[in-house]
Parts: structure tokens; C-alpha cells; sequence
């Protein structure tokens, strides 16, 4: 089970950071990922962190946004910063078997198992 949080409202320029928690024993065995929805469009991939720390972020996010994670706490951050509006939409947290990917990051939300309730970010212009 995964709970994000840390979504709000914020102008854009400004900054956020979403945590996504869980409870599983063997966190540092998956890979984290965050996605985002916004209203009236799919589901986008945003960014991804492999048990080890390896990271991949979407194009449109890179050098804005930074994935981490901390295994100990079993915890995954996403650092937002020079938020524009156009990343406004509901953010969510997923997860899958590290073990049981032959490729562990992807950006195919179909090839995550666990999913989080999502928080909302608005960035106001």
C-alpha cells in the first residue's frame, strides 16, 4: 500500500516536494515511480528510482525535478522546483517487484503493480 503526499497549491516559480510511504518490509526490492494525471489527459510518466538509486526523469522535468529515495525509511521523494502551471494535475506514487523486471526502470505505468491514492498539485500562473 503506498500514500502519497505533499501535493498543494503554489505559484509557478516555487517549489514542492511529494513523499510517497509504504510498508512493505522490502522496500529497497522496488522500483519507485511517480506519474502524474492531468484533468482531461492520460497518465504521464514523470520519474523513476531503482532500489539502488538509479534514476530516470521525463524530458520534460529534467533539471526541474529530482527522484529520490530513502531506503531505511522507505520512503520515495520528488523534489519539484520552477513549477509551472502546466505541471498541475494529481501525482502518483507506484511501485513494483524490482526482482521481476527484466528491465527495472520503465515509463509504462501498465508495468507497475502497486499504486498510491494520488495528491493534487496546482501551480498557478
Amino acid at each position: 500500500q503506498l500514500q502519497a503526499s505533499g501535493g498543494g497549491l503554489v505559484q509557478a516559480g516555487g517549489s514542492l516536494r511529494l513523499s510517497c510511504t509504504t510498508s512493505t518490509r522490502t522496500f529497497s526490492g522496488y522500483v519507485m515511480a511517480w506519474f502524474r494525471q492531468a484533468t482531461g489527459k492520460e497518465r504521464e510518466f514523470v520519474a523513476a528510482i531503482s532500489g539502488s538509486g538509479v534514476t530516470y526523469h521525463h524530458p520534460s522535468v529534467k533539471g526541474r525535478f529530482t527522484v529520490s529515495r530513502d531506503n531505511a525509511r522507505s520512503l520515495v521523494y520528488l523534489q519539484m522546483n520552477s513549477l509551472i502551471p502546466e505541471d498541475s494535475a494529481v501525482y502518483y506514487c507506484a511501485a513494483k517487484d524490482q526482482s521481476r523486471s527484466a528491465v527495472p526502470i520503465t515509463t509504462d505505468a501498465d508495468t507497475y503493480t502497486f499504486w498510491g491514492q494520488g495528491t493534487l498539485v496546482t501551480v498557478s500562473s
